[in-house]
């Protein structure tokens, strides 16, 4: 696959994919390594044809506490340079759409991502959990969009995905106050999909069992309703049904399809190779 990195580790076991966070020694802090070498796994991971789910875990006791502040904080020392603040500011604003970029680089898999959380989840966390389809968590899981905290709006995109996942009161509720809020919460609220035991060991066991479920489904068909799901932002119902019509009358008649069929007569599981 070629893919290495200081902070990311990425394991392929058949058809599912584990993007570690790997920088235990602190706390999975995000760091410009991280920003970085994102879009290098997302890109290791699309050009995997054999890989049908991706599941985020992370090594260590926490998910991750967000943003690297000790790297982060660096950049506020007085420049030394002649340069104006107005290419200053435009160096932050390349820095910061280069993160937002690597975010949106796990946003953009065309295969499904699940989330395995444990311990803290904060901040440049919630960004890159908000960009997976689903969300499990352990009991000692603590989530917060912690920005506001920090004096900094929050802007990798927690923002602008979470109220498509919880109702805008709750959204507004967190990047308020910047609160941590515990795993009970978060699965009333519909942060999560479920709560699975109270280790990242039982979280990833549950996402990895999850992740089996997805990938013995046709893989052309997993990434289809992934892609027909996200063509329906901006989109009425009639122009939704439109790109699905066009969608199946591209890729409905596939080999896929007639396993299926022949499972079904035959009375046995299918088994997809995804063509």
């Amino acid at each position: 696959m070629g893919f290495s990195s200081d902070v990311l580790t990425l394991e392929v076991n058949e058809h599912v994919a584990t993007l570690w966070l790997d920088r235990e020694e602190a706390r999975n802090a995000m760091g410009s390594a991280l920003w970085r070498d994102l879009p290098l796994a997302a890109s290791a991971v699309s050009s995997d044809p054999s890989i049908r789910v991706v599941i985020i875990a992370a090594k260590g006791p926490h998910f991750t506490v967000g943003l690297d502040l000790k790297e982060f904080g660096g950049g506020f020392a007085e420049p030394k340079s002649s340069k104006s603040k107005a290419a200053i500011s435009a160096v932050t604003y390349k820095a910061v759409r280069a993160m937002q970029d690597s975010v949106t680089s796990i946003a953009n898999l065309n295969v499904p991502v699940i989330a395995a959380i444990h311990g803290y989840c904060i901040g440049g966390g919630i960004d890159l959990v908000s960009a997976c389809d689903i969300r499990l968590c352990a009991a000692d899981a603590k989530f917060s969009i912690r920005e506001t905290k920090v004096a900094i709006v929050a802007d990798l995109g927690t923002l602008q995905r979470l109220p498509k996942i919880v109702s805008a009161g709750h959204v507004a509720e967190l990047a308020y106050t910047g609160k941590d809020i515990d795993a009970s919460r978060a699965l009333a609220i519909g942060l999560v999909n479920a709560v699975h035991g109270s280790s990242a060991q039982d979280v990833l066991a549950a996402a990895n069992e999850l992740a089996d479920e997805i990938a013995a489904n046709s893989p052309l068909a997993v990434q289809g309703t992934k892609s027909v799901l996200a063509a329906n932002d901006g989109r009425t119902v009639h122009e939704g049904l439109e790109f699905v019509a066009r969608w199946n009358t591209m890729y409905l008649q596939s080999n896929d399809l007639r396993e299926a069929m022949m499972a079904f007569v035959e009375k046995r599981p299918p088994v997809f190779n995804g063509d």
